[in-house]
């Protein structure tokens, strides 16, 4: 295994995909229709060709679901199918809606007019998603389109666990061993759906590598900037959630290092220099572009989507609704504790193995609570499946001190090699194997 481990790399990531073909559609959630018809106005669909693509795979995967539910209901499977009718009202519905607003001129922008200019904006300033979902809705149609940009969206995410976890020096085993973990835990699954999340932990999975590498002594910071750049266009407040976490995390490992009397390193100042500068850029183009602020984000979770009034006193209420949320969210997770046990062995595996890396490693996952706490809507999980890369790349280095000692070292391709001289970042891992 270890001779070739980019034909491993390259299994795992077939075979996630020969898998996701038991759901090729059913994955769509609201936002979905927003990105999908975007996509199709890039395109160059106009208007109504663009909302009816999108309404047409909206219902035909409604209805597939409610057939889906149908088959397995005990009390009503021997009825029949409700698909079709479910499918039909679905159209009828939303080709009503759209229609009316496209006869009442609501046609500027990008995005079919599901709802309110208002709360279409905020995905007018999310084009990256939607350039990504080009050519594939081009070349092969609507509903394969969106299933392979998502299968190549969350292989690619499992390629950059397998590479951050090489650049950090973990045996080949163990790296697999990650790319396996974000294939099986919700951050596949998540990957996989027509949404933004996917390619925002591809993203963030490569402002990680990056700071690996400048961490390991190689160059990196240009990477890191480029992918917060592109992560900027798939959604602004996670680009600078993710540049804030990573600085204060930064800040963290310089401290620390200053408190035990050695220099925080080029590394830190490099990575550092970056990501304040991208937090700091990130506020002022979203400023220069007039994008939508937070207090339009605020008054979108309590009035609906726009649809109420907006609210007088939205801070006191939105208050009041966190914690609300955190009590309840907490009650659930201690009451089913998987999750919670796998981010605190996830987090303690990567701040023992790799302790300046797993402080950015946490402060990336970090981004996922910003973002619940943001929105915070229980039945909303997904905004915080950042929180899953904690376990995904953590563990495996927990695995690394005992998979490495089985077999002697090697140079397989894809492997990244060690730097000279033993660094802060490398000397726990190297303590263990003798080194």
């Amino acid at each position: 295994m270890r001779a070739r481990p980019a034909a491993w790399v390259l299994f795992l990531a077939a075979l996630f995909g020969c898998l996701q073909l038991a759901n090729v559609t059913g994955r769509d959630s609201p936002d979905s229709r927003n990105y999908l018809s975007y996509a199709l106005s890039l395109g160059g669909a106009d208007k109504e060709e663009a909302a009816g693509r999108s309404i047409a795979y909206l219902c035909a995967s409604r209805g597939e679901t409610a057939s889906r539910n149908h088959s397995v209901d005990v009390r009503r499977f021997r009825a029949p199918d409700p698909g079709p009718k479910v499918r039909a009202q679905c159209r009828g519905y939303y080709e009503w809606k759209v229609g009316r607003r496209l006869d009442a001129g609501q046609t500027s922008g990008w995005t079919a007019p599901f709802m309110s200019e208002r709360f279409m904006r905020i995905f007018e300033v999310r084009p990256g998603y939607p350039l990504l979902l080009v050519p594939f809705v081009t070349l092969l149609g609507v509903t394969w389109g969106l299933w392979a940009a998502g299968v190549c969206v969350a292989a690619a995410g499992g390629v950059l666990v397998f590479l951050v976890l090489r650049t950090l020096g973990a045996p080949v085993g163990a790296a697999l061993t990650g790319q396996a973990l974000y294939y099986v835990l919700p951050t596949g699954a998540t990957a996989m759906r027509p949404m933004a999340e996917g390619t925002m932990m591809a993203l963030t999975l490569a402002v990680l590598w990056g700071c690996a590498l400048v961490l390991r002594g190689r160059s990196g910071g240009a990477p890191v900037a480029v992918s917060l750049a592109l992560l900027f266009t798939v959604k602004h407040s996670q680009a600078l959630f993710l540049s804030v976490c990573l600085a204060g995390a930064l800040c963290l490992v310089g401290l620390h290092r200053r408190r035990a009397g050695r220099p925080a390193g080029d590394a830190v100042r490099t990575l550092l220099k970056v990501t304040l500068g991208t937090a700091v850029g990130t506020v002022l183009l979203a400023r220069l572009l007039r994008y939508p602020s937070e207090s339009d984000s605020l008054q979108d979770l309590l009035t609906d989507h726009f649809v109420r009034p907006d609210r007088e006193r939205p801070w006191r209420e939105f208050l009041r609704l966190e914690v609300n949320f955190w009590t309840e969210w907490l009650r659930r997770e201690l009451a089913e504790p998987l999750f919670l046990v796998l981010v605190a062995a996830g987090g303690w595996g990567a701040l023992r193995q790799r302790p300046a890396f797993g402080v950015l490693l946490l402060g990336a996952a970090g981004t996922g609570v910003l973002s619940i706490a943001a929105h915070p809507d229980i039945a909303i999980d997904r905004l915080m499946v950042m929180v899953w890369l904690v376990p995904v790349v953590g563990l495996p280095l927990l695995l690394a001190e005992h998979v490495g000692a089985r077999t002697p070292e090697r140079a397989p391709a894809l492997a990244l090699p060690a730097p000279t001289g033993g660094s802060a970042l490398e000397a726990p891992l190297l303590r263990r194997r003798g080194g």
